[in-house]
């Protein structure tokens, strides 16, 4: 007998079952250190105590990635250790801020199933929530992923597909307790451009490039703790290449959106996102966002924008999609989620 984990594959999920995973977490002040060092992060709220206490909190919370990097990292060696791929987000929101001193763990439970046609993989669906020390939701969302199979001539479970909604609705969104931009300091933020500035339809260049490194993205991906063999074992792709950990690519379009989104503050919920095609060391990162929503809030001063942001690699431009109504290869990332926005 064996005492070590070779992971679940896809025979090995079944409807309903839920998962605890290990090993909870505590997140300081080291992470966001770490997470500025590796994403050119400049939103104020995540920067500065005095500019989220003058926003009405108590100080300046971690980032919303690094909640979901955490929690999403615990998951990995019980959901996608074996994954030839993520393949989307969708219902996601995030609940309760984190704090500096926060003990995050993670648990999920299977909600779908679907072996491929191939019958080498399946696809999984999982809906995870992420709690902190006391018990209190601080993110949720749905993700589903393509896993092997141990044994290609196990009989195939039957087919749950769970229907998801498209879109997180406006009302459903958790406004941090207390958060006010009625006196928000649009110089210190870095952009005059508020909620009303912006228009559904209007497109945004985010203009700045980000060539990812090899070293960097393996310290991110040890960061989060995420043990997924294709972002560190080079033997275990057929072309020898590490693949890029999607979130590093969701938290380095992110930080590139500053540049014309420097008040889109706080991420509130994910709607959907996809990574397109993959990501390799080398690849030169540049983003650019659609607006596709816009809802009030009932907090003082804060309107909620909804956002299509879109990382594209060595320089692709803003089409998305060919006339097979796939994604073109230069899009890695196609993400749909609300922010919070001075009014």
């Amino acid at each position: 007998m064996t005492k070590t984990n070779a992971g679940r594959f896809f025979e090995d999920y079944s409807v309903g079952q839920v998962i605890r995973h290990a090993v909870p977490r505590t997140v300081k002040m080291g992470e966001r250190a770490l997470y500025h060092a590796l994403y050119p992060a400049r939103h104020a709220l995540y920067s500065s105590d005095q500019f989220a206490q003058a926003c009405g909190l108590p100080f300046s919370p971690l980032d919303d990635m690094i909640a979901f990097h955490v929690i999403f990292g615990k998951t990995v060696p019980d959901v996608s250790l074996n994954a030839v791929a993520n393949l989307g987000y969708a219902e996601g929101r995030w609940v309760t801020p984190v704090w500096p001193g926060d003990t995050l763990r993670s648990e999920s439970e299977v909600i779908g199933l679907k072996q491929n046609s191939n019958g080498k993989t399946g696809v999984v669906w999982v809906r995870t929530r992420g709690l902190n020390q006391h018990d209190e939701l601080v993110m949720e969302y749905v993700r589903w992923v393509m896993v092997r199979k141990r044994d290609i001539d196990a009989p195939a479970q039957d087919t749950v597909v769970p229907e998801l909604k498209s879109v997180v609705p406006a009302g459903a969104l958790v406004i941090p307790k207390g958060l006010d931009f009625s006196t928000y300091d649009f110089d210190l933020a870095g952009e005059p451009h508020r909620w009303g500035d912006y228009a559904i339809g209007e497109v945004i260049d985010h203009v700045d490039g980000v060539t990812i490194e090899e070293a960097e993205h393996m310290m991110a991906t040890r960061l989060w703790q995420n043990t997924a063999k294709v972002h560190f074992d080079a033997t275990f792709r057929p072309d020898g290449q590490r693949l890029i950990y999607g979130g590093h690519v969701i938290s380095m379009a992110r930080a590139l959106s500053f540049n014309g989104l420097a008040n889109a503050q706080m991420i509130v919920g994910l709607n959907g996102g996809a990574h397109a095609n993959p990501c390799f060391s080398g690849d030169t990162v540049r983003a650019w966002s659609e607006v596709l929503d816009k809802a009030e809030t009932g907090a003082p001063g804060v309107g909620a924008v909804r956002l299509r942001l879109v990382a594209v690699k060595d320089g692709g431009s803003f089409e998305l999609k060919g006339e097979d109504g796939k994604y073109l290869p230069h899009v890695l990332l196609d993400l749909d989620y609300w922010a919070l926005m001075p009014v």
